[in-house]
């Protein structure tokens, strides 16, 4: 299939990645990157919203041995839309390291799920910042389907679009996890009505957040401390429903471009406590994504 566009590439991750301070607990793991493929062996969709940064595996696992991860969890891009294979065959080449979560639709196969969770798949990604993503009700219809696979729905929204979100989501077949903290909003602050709201949902033991890309929302440049308030406030309300996410290589960022070494040491900002950044880094994502423990 032919391109309908043609977008410029993003610009790439810092491969230089520097040593963060932080020592990360052993089998600490990274919850949130997107990771690409030869595109000979596995094409782009005609209707993707980017083109990727050349970085690839191998780019993404240096990533991880340079910060101190030893796990992470790959979310399919809209680079491929629903042909989750590069994820699949990335997760057989490392299946101690990697595990993910898949773009899927309505039309597929209670076999071809079953498939995917046989091959480390543990949820599916619903975007609902892009006009591509699943409707709320097609994700429930299909999170119908997936509960007996032991699943989540993984949501990327605007959470003050959302200030009912601890009631609509918390009703969900499957646990739900939100994306990036919920992009929230540092003009509202963390007693903006969506923000509340996502804190009841973690609360309530139905819901998960990433603590992720604190660039997608902030009005500063790195550090970012504008966003440091809502980390504090999820960390206080609900440590153990929460994972950390890089975000890597960082897609669609028009702002400066972080080292991934320096998000690494704001967790130590984010986390101060080490009994709670062990919780939140190897505990919760073990139970999340049924990482083998240790």
């Amino acid at each position: 299939m032919s391109d309908t566009n043609n977008p410029p590439p993003c610009p790439g991750p810092h491969l230089d990645v520097r040593k963060p301070k932080l020592k990360l607990p052993p089998k600490a793991a990274d919850c949130h990157c997107h990771v690409f493929g030869p595109r000979e062996k596995y094409p782009w969709a005609a209707n993707r919203l980017y083109t990727p940064p050349p970085v690839v595996l191998e780019n993404y696992l240096a990533m991880l041995g340079a910060t101190g991860f030893e796990r992470g969890v790959m979310v399919q891009t809209g680079l491929y839309g629903t042909d989750n294979r590069f994820i699949v065959d990335a997760i057989k080449a490392h299946p101690q390291r990697l595990c993910g979560i898949a773009l899927i639709g309505e039309s597929i196969t209670d076999r071809e799920l079953r498939d995917l969770a046989e091959a480390g798949v543990r949820g599916f990604r619903v975007n609902r910042t892009a006009t591509t993503g699943l409707s709320f009700d097609v994700a429930r219809r299909l999170a119908e389907r997936v509960k007996d696979l032991g699943w989540h729905v993984q949501f990327l929204l605007d959470i003050e679009d959302h200030p009912d979100i601890d009631t609509f989501l918390g009703a969900f077949p499957t646990e739900v996890v939100i994306d990036h903290m919920g992009r929230p909003d540092p003009r509202k602050g963390v007693n903006g009505p969506g923000f509340q709201a996502l804190i009841r949902l973690l609360k309530s033991g139905r819901g998960w957040s990433k603590m992720s890309a604190p660039y997608r929302t902030s009005l500063q440049e790195p550090p970012y401390d504008d966003i440091t308030p809502f980390a504090h406030a999820l960390v206080a309300a609900a440590p153990d429903r929460l994972v950390w996410g890089s975000d890597w290589p960082h897609v669609l960022l028009e702002a400066t471009m972080p080292n991934d070494g320096d998000l690494v040491d704001r967790i130590a900002v984010w986390v101060p406590d080490e009994g709670l950044r062990r919780r939140i880094l190897v505990d919760n994502a073990e139970r999340l994504y049924g990482f083998e423990r240790p």
